[in-house]
Parts: C-alpha cells; sequence; structure tokens
C-alpha cells in the first residue's frame, strides 16, 4: 500500500519514488536542502506541483498547504483534462451563413416599415364583416386550434427546433413594430405557442423516471413551472383588451344627482395625515345639499371628535373594533342614508372633481353597484426610495391600476379595492354590507355583489392621491394581508364554483387569487439550480443545447409581450424583485389560509411615518441572506465541477452557473431593498408645475411655477433674482379652478432660479383651501408620468442586474460596521484562506 502509495505520489511530481517518498516529503516539510536527493529537473516539477509554496521563502502553513495539495492531487484528479469543444450540428452549419444574411436584410427593412399601414391592414382584416358569418367564424376557431395543437406537441430535431425558433422571433419582431390591439393579440398567439411547446416538451421529454432523486426535484420545478405557464395564460386573458373607460357626464339639472355619503375610515393614525383628505373631501364640487363627508374613527379620538366638529363634518365611532375596517364601515351604514357610498383611506386625498368624474355611470346602467378608480401614491414605496427610482419607474401597484383592472373592465369583473371607490347602497346592504368573513374585505364584497348579477367598472384616471407604506416591513406586512386574504377568499368563496359569474368573471377573480400564491414556486426557481451543483440531480433531464432552445423563446416571447402590454406601468424583470422580496413571507400566510381559512387577523397598515436614519433591516433581510448564501455556496460547487467533474457535463454546469449567478443579483435587489434609506419629512414634497404670483414684501408681483409643493411648504421657480431675505413674509396666489386664494408665507432661502417657503397660516379655512388649491386640484395628477420612459426590456434587465450588485455591495457596507479595520480584517482573511486551499499545477517549464 505505501509502496503503490508511494509511486503515484512520484508519478505526480515527475520523480521515482518507491521507498524514498516519505523522505521526499519531510524534505519538502522541513525545508532542508542539504539533504535533497533530488535534481534540479526534479525540483522544477515539484515547485510546478505547488504553485503556491515558495521554497526559497518557507511560510508557517506551508505543512497545512503541502497536505491539502498532496491529498488534492491524490484523491481527485491527476492531470488537467481540457472541456470538450460542442460541435454546431451540419444542419446548422449550413443555415448559419443564409440566417445571418437574412437577419441582416430583417434589420435594413424595419426602419423603412410603414407601421401605419400595417395597423391599417391588420386592423382591417381583422374588422371585416366576413368574420361576422358563424360557420365562417368556427371554421377559423378550429383551424387555428388545430395548428396550436400542431405547433405545440409535434417533434422536432434540434436543428428543426433552431429553425421553428428563429421563425418565431422574426414574426414577433416585425408584429412589435405595428401598433394597435390586434398586433398585441398575435404577439400573444405566438407567445402562448413558444411558452406552450416548452410546458410539452418538459413534461413529455425532459422528466427521468429511473432516477428517484432527478424525478422528485424535476416534478418540483415542472410543477412551479406549470403555475406560472397558467398565471401567465391568464394574465393574457385578463390583460389583452384593456377597455379603458371614459367618465360619462352628469345630467344638467342638479335635482337629479343623487346623494352621496363620504366615508374616511381611521383607527391610529396621526391627526395630520387624515387632515388634508378631510379638507380636500369637504371640497369635492358636488351639491352641497346632497352630500355629506363623514370620519369614522375607530380609534375614539378626543382630538378628532373636535377636529371633525371644526371641519363641519360628521363623526361617527363604535362600541368596539370589531372585523376593523369592514366592521368600521357597516356600523356607519346603519347611521346614515345617502343612495351612494364614497370610501377613501384616510390618507388618500380626493380631487374636487371626483364625484363628477365616477358618478356618470351610475345614472346610466341601474345594475352598476361599484365605479373603482386607481390607488396613485404621492411619495415613494420603499422600492421606489431605497432603489432610487421614485417616477422614473413604475411602482409595484402600478401595473395592476394601470393594466389590469383595466382590463378586468372589460370583462365586468372590476375589483374592489378599498379606497378611491363608489358604493351604491342598495347592492351593498343586498349582500350584507362590506364583507367580513376574509380580511380582503373590499375584492370579496365585489364578488358577492357580482354572483347577484350586479356590474361593476373602473375608470383608469388617478381622482385621489395617498402616502405608500414608509418601510419595507410594513409593505411586506400589507401584502402579507392581501395574499392571506385573497387565500381565505379562493377557499370559501372560489370564484371557479358557484353560480352567478361568467367564465371570464371566474378567469379575472381567479387569476387575482393565484398570483399571490406565487411564494411557493419563486423559491423553488431561486433554489433549482442547486439541486444539480449539490446533489448532481438533473431538474431538467435534457442536453442544455435542448434546454437553451426550448427555455429560452418562452421566456423571452413573454418578456417581449409582457412588455407591450405593460410596458406604461411595469418595466421588464422588475416583476422579479418584487416577487423575491414577497415570496418567502407569503408562502406561509396563504398556505395557513388554504387550510384554515380563519386563521389570521386584520393589520392595519402604518402610514406617516418617518425612517429617521439609514439602516439595514436584518430581520427582513435574512431569509434572503440564507437564500443568497446557499446560492453561493453553489456556485463555488459548480466551479468545482467546471474544474474537476466529467466534461459531458460542462455545457450543464455552465447553464446551472448562469442561473445561479442571476438568482444571486434578483437577491441582490431584495437585499438593496431591505437597506432602508432616511426619509424624515412628516410633509412629502410633491414635485409638480402649478402656476403661481409672488406677491413681494414691496408689494411687485412675480408670475412663477412651483417646483414642489406640500402642507407644509413649497418652492417657486422664479425666472429672475427677487432678492428676498430669510424670514421675510410674502404671499403666494394659487388657484382652484377660476378661483385664486393667497396664502401667507416665510422664506427659508432665496436665489437668482427659485424661492423657498413655508406656510404661515393662521386659520383652518386656510389649511383647508391650500390643500384645495394643491392636492385637490382637478389636474393634480394628470402629468404624474410625463417624461418618463417607456419599456425596453434589455435596459429593464441591465437595471435589475445593477440593483442586485448595488444589494450585494449595501450587504457587504452593513455587515462590516466598524469601518476600515473589519473590512481589512475581512479581506486578509479571504487572502490567507485563498493561499491555503488547493490549486491546479502548472506546465513545468
Amino acid at each position: 500500500m505505501a509502496a503503490s502509495f508511494g509511486v503515484r505520489l512520484g508519478a505526480l511530481l515527475g520523480v521515482s519514488a518507491g521507498a524514498r517518498w516519505p523522505r521526499m516529503l519531510a524534505e519538502l516539510l522541513l525545508r532542508d536542502p542539504a539533504h535533497a536527493p533530488w535534481s534540479a529537473a526534479a525540483r522544477q516539477r515539484i515547485g510546478a506541483s505547488f504553485p503556491h509554496i515558495d521554497l526559497a521563502r518557507p511560510r508557517w502553513a506551508d505543512p497545512l498547504r503541502v497536505l491539502l495539495q498532496c491529498l488534492w492531487l491524490l484523491l481527485v484528479r491527476t492531470q488537467p483534462v481540457k472541456p470538450p469543444v460542442w460541435q454546431m450540428p451540419p444542419v446548422l452549419l449550413r443555415l448559419h451563413v443564409p440566417a445571418l444574411r437574412g437577419w441582416r436584410r430583417v434589420q435594413g427593412w424595419l426602419p423603412q416599415f410603414d407601421r401605419d399601414r400595417a395597423e391599417t391592414l391588420i386592423e382591417g382584416a381583422a374588422d371585416h364583416s366576413r368574420w361576422d358569418h358563424p360557420l365562417l367564424r368556427t371554421s377559423a376557431y378550429v383551424v387555428a386550434a388545430a395548428l396550436a395543437i400542431l405547433c405545440i406537441t409535434t417533434p422536432f430535431s434540434l436543428a428543426a427546433q433552431a429553425v421553428f425558433v428563429v421563425m418565431l422571433w422574426v414574426i414577433a419582431l416585425i408584429m412589435r413594430q405595428i401598433p394597435g390591439p390586434v398586433a398585441t393579440l398575435l404577439l400573444i398567439v405566438l407567445s402562448v405557442t413558444a411558452s406552450s411547446r416548452y410546458m410539452w416538451w418538459r413534461l413529455t421529454s425532459t422528466l427521468n423516471w429511473d432516477e428517484p432523486l432527478d424525478f422528485f426535484w424535476g416534478m418540483l420545478l415542472l410543477g412551479a413551472e406549470t403555475y406560472t405557464w397558467l398565471i401567465l395564460l391568464l394574465g393574457y386573458l385578463q390583460s389583452a383588451w384593456p377597455l379603458r373607460r371614459q367618465p360619462m357626464a352628469m345630467p344638467a339639472a342638479l335635482h337629479e344627482w343623487p346623494t352621496v355619503d363620504v366615508y374616511i375610515p381611521t383607527y391610529n393614525e396621526p391627526l395630520k395625515v387624515v387632515m388634508p383628505t378631510v379638507y380636500a373631501a369637504v371640497g369635492i364640487d358636488w351639491p352641497r345639499d346632497k352630500i355629506n363627508v363623514y370620519l369614522l374613527d375607530d380609534g375614539r379620538r378626543d382630538e378628532f371628535r373636535r377636529f371633525a366638529a371644526e371641519a363641519g363634518v360628521g363623526y361617527i365611532v363604535r362600541p368596539d373594533n370589531n372585523h376593523a375596517k369592514a366592521g368600521n364601515l357597516n356600523h356607519a351604514m346603519k347611521l346614515t342614508n345617502g343612495e351612494y357610498i364614497a370610501i377613501f383611506d384616510c390618507d388618500h386625498i380626493p380631487t374636487r372633481t371626483f364625484l363628477q368624474t365616477t358618478m356618470g355611470w351610475f345614472l346610466r346602467d341601474d345594475k352598476l353597484a361599484l365605479m373603482q378608480t386607481p390607488h396613485h401614491f404621492f411619495s415613494p414605496d420603499p422600492f421606489e426610495r431605497n432603489l432610487g427610482m421614485f417616477r422614473r419607474t413604475p411602482n409595484e401597484g402600478e401595473l395592476f391600476y394601470g393594466v389590469i383592472q383595466d382590463g378586468n373592465d372589460l370583462w365586468d369583473a372590476t375589483f374592489f379595492c378599498g379606497s378611491c371607490a363608489v358604493l351604491k347602497r342598495g347592492p351593498l346592504e343586498e349582500v350584507g354590507g362590506i364583507a367580513v368573513e376574509t380580511v380582503t374585505e373590499d375584492a370579496h364584497t365585489a364578488l358577492k355583489m357580482q354572483r347577484l348579477g350586479y356590474h361593476s367598472a373602473y375608470i383608469n384616471m388617478p381622482l385621489a392621491a395617498g402616502l405608500a407604506t414608509e418601510s419595507l416591513s410594513a409593505h411586506i406586512g400589507q401584502r402579507i394581508r392581501w395574499a392571506r386574504g385573497m387565500a381565505q377568499i379562493f377557499r370559501l368563496d372560489n370564484p371557479f364554483l358557484g353560480k352567478g359569474l361568467s367564465w371570464a368573471q371566474r378567469i379575472c377573480y381567479g387569476n387575482a387569487m393565484l398570483h399571490f400564491l406565487n411564494g411557493g414556486p419563486r423559491l423553488l426557481f431561486l433554489t433549482a439550480p442547486l439541486a444539480f451543483l449539490f446533489f448532481h440531480a438533473y431538474v431538467i433531464y435534457a442536453p442544455a443545447i435542448a434546454v437553451m432552445l426550448f427555455v429560452l423563446p418562452h421566456m423571452a416571447h413573454a418578456n417581449l409581450t409582457n412588455s407591450r402590454i405593460q410596458g406604461s406601468h411595469r418595466h421588464s424583470f422588475w416583476a422579479e424583485v418584487y416577487e423575491t422580496v414577497l415570496a418567502w413571507y407569503t408562502v406561509r400566510p396563504t398556505m395557513v389560509a388554504l387550510i384554515n381559512p380563519g386563521k389570521g387577523k386584520f393589520n392595519v397598515t402604518a402610514k406617516g411615518g418617518l425612517v429617521e436614519r439609514d439602516y439595514f433591516d436584518w430581520t427582513i433581510s435574512l431569509p434572503y441572506l440564507v437564500i443568497v448564501g446557499l446560492n453561493i455556496a453553489g456556485l463555488l460547487a459548480g466551479v468545482g465541477r467546471l474544474i474537476w467533474g466529467p466534461s459531458t457535463e460542462i455545457a450543464t454546469t455552465v447553464l446551472n452557473l448562469f442561473w445561479t449567478v442571476y438568482n444571486i443579483l434578483l437577491l441582490g435587489g431584495a437585499i438593496s431593498v431591505a437597506s432602508e434609506t432616511r426619509q424624515v419629512r412628516l410633509s412629502h414634497r410633491v414635485a409638480i408645475r402649478l402656476p403661481a404670483v409672488l406677491h413681494q414684501p414691496d408689494g411687485r408681483l412675480l408670475r412663477c411655477e412651483t417646483i414642489d409643493f406640500s402642507d407644509s411648504g413649497c418652492a417657486l421657480a422664479v425666472a429672475l433674482a427677487t432678492g428676498l431675505q430669510r424670514d421675510d413674509r410674502v404671499m403666494v396666489s394659487l388657484w382652484r379652478g377660476e378661483e385664486e386664494h393667497a396664502f401667507s408665507a416665510s422664506v427659508i432661502s432665496s436665489d437668482a432660479t427659485q424661492v423657498r417657503l413655508q406656510w404661515v397660516l393662521a386659520t383652518q379655512e386656510e389649511r383647508m383651501m391650500l390643500i384645495q388649491c394643491t392636492f385637490a386640484r382637478a389636474d393634480a395628477w394628470v402629468s404624474w408620468t410625463d417624461g418618463r420612459k417607456d419599456d425596453r426590456p434589455l435596459d429593464g434587465l441591465h437595471a435589475v442586474l445593477r440593483v442586485g450588485v448595488l444589494g450585494i455591495v449595501r450587504l457587504c457596507q452593513h455587515a462590516t460596521p466598524a469601518g476600515g479595520a473589519a473590512s481589512r480584517r475581512l479581506r486578509n482573511s479571504g487572502a490567507w484562506l485563498r493561499g491555503v486551499l488547493p490549486r491546479q499545477p502548472r506546465a513545468p517549464q
């Protein structure tokens, strides 16, 4: 045994060993050149086998280095293995040049493409009267279904699959250039074809039934992919053709206008947050004898009672807090009698035209029970603030209010969202008031009314604006409640079951509920490559080139199509970051709600708070850190497979490594959001340009416009220097429609281009009018997205990856709070560890 061991060591070191190997190893460890029996050539070969050891300058850890290197050389691999070069199939080699030439022709032709003419031709063909014939329409459906099944299920060779993929992609790029909804539908058809073909291939060709470990991991991943494929299809049905409903004019005769009760529920929010909402509600343009504003105070606070009396609004309390917000609203319904009920969360400030814009449809449709408008936010949420993308990138909720609700409206399936909405009292009382069985009482209430045959509607115009959640923990808490509530509805009042809903309404409600079950699949996607890197389990049992030819078209077409549908309201790849942040926290509540829907309680979302300092939320980010650690370990294991593993697995290993790196960067984005930045303003400044007039102390008037404003001050853009000094008193004129109102202010600072002011308001009437001239203007939020770029998928991918790198950097910064000394110790420890680990031998000189 010793002799064979010595022979192998000698062969590795390039010397004859035999019985002499213990002495040679001791000589190497003890640095005793006087007794060295080896030649210069042998020493050179020894140095090549131990490249991280300097024989002339011994170090105290060299014996450990030698032992580890010997074990590595003896037990792991004995000689370098060159990775095989993948040979392109002959068919692809023959197609390569003509395909490249054709692609260049398409690139040269696209700029000359007449998009408007193409849109006219496609829309005209789709609207032609021949499609009204039932037989022709049915025949077209049958032929289309047969072609779809053929494209999805026909097995191709790899070369044929490559040609098919290229053809689909070229058609998609051409369709992308054509405006109009019909071209969007064609893109959806291409995406569904590519994704369904991928799922068919996964189900029929990529499961290893003979290996239990491969089969187990493969089925888990296939289940997650099936879920995302189903959500993709339902999402296309839901949002392919937004209705884009416009307001309906009110009758000229005011006596025909109905009575409206305005409810503003509150529980533990500070009065400063509630005041602007009440002031704006009082200023809504509606006949004074037909509107009543009520502050519903579940906190039963004396200062709120006094404020309501001063503001001239009703004040309602109840003896308990049963059923939280739903119970608060239901209690108020028993004490008021308006024909309609407008509901605003206590931080949502309505514009003066809210009722005139929304109420016209009720007078036209007797069966209309709900009119919903978007939830617009004038303060940044944690993603926007911590990532520095406020007003440059659509926020997390904008996809729902900008695309999905408009799509729901086409199918008469608009959800009630708890605020910024009007409900008809009769249908609401018919279903027993606001639903109390679940913690998402709003969507459940709409579902109940629609089961009785009532209609809902949506106007995609920001007619109210509120505060977003300040911290990531509060944001996640709010989403947990939504996820739990939707899972409760799915369990207790499943839209796919029961009576009263059309098939489209079932899809819209069902997709909204299924969407909140995405935590489990997302966690699987974040860890799936580790099955191969750690356990050598093939989650997709197919060659790497086949995986790329099937999965890349599925992902590329889905991103291209969703960019077309959602581009103004959700930039590409940002959904990956949002879902990654929420995944861990929504898995348990949704699973518990599906098993025991009565478990869990309503939690109020905190608003109007402060983030007094920069900090890293270690508690919230702990799950991400664990998964990042696993992925980094998988990355190292994958690098080891590249070096020491079989050459036939190099392509598969590289594919899994790319997947792992992408997951690490996504998790880096989640970590970056957990790095909270300061937010110390109680009064948020809103950057909107409004016309204004500055009344200077010497009586001169200067036309200007606001740079930003809040309920505590404003900044004015001026064309020339005013000469104002700090603490000078001025007046600022703003407009509410045709009415001009002047407000007293004190100068904070002034220069040649702007003047910063702090309001000095003496009476409640002045504070109320300031809100109505700023936050509650009819056009306050119309220009909010002006100047924002539309989505470009590659730019979105680059932005998400950049945020991921930023997150890893932030993590390193927060992990070394002691500053430079701790960082140096960490670097030195890493350098020492790298110096001790075994290394690949180099070729002898």
